[in-house]
């Protein structure tokens, strides 16, 4: 790709006038260079051997520009970093099957041969698409910043090249070669690229391994994740997402793969339920079986659970298995007791938590006290708390705000939807305002601000309100403070947000 046509000015020195003129900008040597090899497939795969090393990244660029896949397989073959970020350049050109395809058949042939080339340094295919976003342009322009990171080899005068013993460059043996994806399986994958992928890695097995950071599962067959699951090292996985519609026997069959990925730093559960004709006995059986496997998840640092219907009660029997701190915790839209929220404030696991979400968790009826021993447990590390729509009330919120105000690393409190008045909200501003990390706080509408049990705002009022707000941190030398209110709507479940205009759902601009 030519560079944009840059902006050309002449001074008339006599006059002091500058005159612009759009020209052409000429080709760098880098480019002629490049269009020259391209123009003659077998001119550029037999000076593969002598190429210094800045030209691979742009000639490679190019060749996947103009789809020259025989080129291609042979750079992968001579490819001497450590790292190709194949996945940014999948990303950006389209179409790029027949590139992907030859990318892997050269290291493919690579693998097939008993010793490697002499400047093949290749350890990692990177297929992730945005992983390595810098490397292309770097290497385009004119700063090598990167050059030390994929570990490319020296640079040598070309005689030297010339007068080096072949039989001594091709004594080593090959090493396994990484493949990093990210995965996101649900119907229809997997595609026309995985497919061919997964029909290398399991032609070269041992010699290619498929390797996956970031693990997301939707609605799929159990019988195709484990196909595709078989060909991943699942001890490469940091952070699983399963989102699925799937009933806790299901999720107990999984639950084996679970167990193997030992490095997974990340886990999301969504939407797990309880069979509908099972017996208590039984439902604590799939429970123990699926728990069973946290034990081996000795790196997790972050937990969140959405809508998991085995929860309730269960709680502890969860907490039991993890064996170390958690940086977050997210319990949200699901039912617990308040027998699992006492376990939670005990637990070891909340000693360290920078982040907890409750959101959707109905606490109405729930002594608020187990709340407060968490928060206060929390404190020294705390830095968002999510309490969004757990119906907390005037005086549960009072009871905590002892515990908050010793939160002296938080930067974000959010509970909207709780029925709260204007005057504990007051309140939880002068417990707050000596925290100077808390930046933003999502509060609710106060009960002043509606003019009926249905919920209908009084937008007037709630300006008002958000006045004396503004006035008060102001006076608490707290000015910069970002205070939002937000209360879902009756009709449509948007939020409208007032700081200090409001913005509002389309209900109340239609009106």
């Amino acid at each position: 790709m030519r560079p944009k046509i840059p902006q050309v000015y002449f001074q008339d020195s006599f006059r002091s006038r500058f005159i612009r003129m759009d020209v052409p900008a000429p080709s760098t040597l880098v480019e002629l260079a490049c269009e020259s090899l391209l123009k003659n497939e077998a001119m550029a795969i037999a000076s593969l051997e002598m190429l210094p090393t800045e030209l691979f990244p742009p000639l490679f660029t190019a060749a996947f520009s103009g789809r020259h896949t025989g080129i291609l397989k042979a750079m992968v073959q001579a490819w001497p970093f450590a790292c190709l970020p194949l996945g940014v350049l999948l990303k950006e050109q389209l179409p790029h099957q027949e590139n992907f395809q030859a990318a892997l058949e050269g290291l493919d042939a690579l693998l097939a041969q008993k010793v490697r080339p002499r400047r093949w340094k290749l350890q990692v295919l990177d297929l992730r698409k945005n992983a390595h976003q810098d490397f292309w342009n770097v290497w385009a322009g004119n700063r090598i910043s990167m050059y030390s990171m994929f570990e490319p080899e020296v640079a040598q005068p070309m005689k030297k090249l010339k007068a080096r013993d072949s039989k001594a460059d091709s004594v080593q043996p090959f090493t396994p070669v990484e493949v990093l994806i990210d995965l996101c399986l649900k119907e229809g994958t997997p595609d026309e690229s995985l497919t061919y992928l997964l029909k290398k890695v399991k032609q070269r097995r041992g010699a290619l391994r498929l390797c996956c950071r970031k693990l997301k599962i939707f609605e799929m067959p159990m019988q195709d994740i484990k196909k595709i699951l078989k060909m991943v090292r699942l001890d490469s996985v940091q952070e699983l997402d399963v989102n699925c519609t799937w009933k806790l026997p299901t999720l107990v069959k999984f639950a084996s793969h679970l167990g193997q990925m030992c490095n997974l730093r990340s886990l999301r559960l969504s939407h797990i339920r309880m069979p509908s004709h099972s017996t208590r006995a039984k439902e604590e059986q799939f429970v123990s079986q699926f728990t069973s496997y946290f034990l081996s998840l000795e790196q997790l640092q972050e937990l969140y659970l959405d809508s998991i219907s085995f929860l309730n009660d269960r709680l502890d029997q969860v907490l039991r298995c993890l064996t170390t701190p958690l940086e977050t915790l997210s319990i949200t839209n699901c039912l617990i007791s308040e027998s699992d929220l006492v376990h939670l404030s005990q637990s070891e696991i909340v000693s360290q938590l920078k982040d907890l979400g409750l959101s959707g968790v109905n606490l109405t009826c729930v002594n608020p006290e187990p709340l407060q021993v968490l928060i206060e447990r929390a404190s020294g590390t705390l830095q968002d708390l999510d309490l969004d729509e757990c119906g907390i009330m005037d005086a549960q919120l009072t009871s905590i705000l002892p515990a908050l105000s010793r939160c002296s690393q938080l930067t974000t409190f959010s509970f909207c939807g709780n029925p709260t008045s204007m005057v504990v909200v007051k309140d939880l501003l002068r417990h707050t305002i000596g925290l100077s990390k808390l930046s933003h706080v999502l509060y609710p509408t106060p009960l002043e601000s509606y003019e009926d049990v249905r919920g209908t705002l009084d937008l007037g009022r709630l300006a008002q309100l958000h006045a004396k707000l503004k006035q008060m941190m102001q006076e608490l030398g707290r000015p910069g403070m970002v205070w939002f209110s937000a209360n879902p709507c009756p009709r449509c479940g948007d939020r409208t947000f007032y700081d200090p205009d409001p913005i509002l759902c389309p209900c109340y601009m239609s009106a």
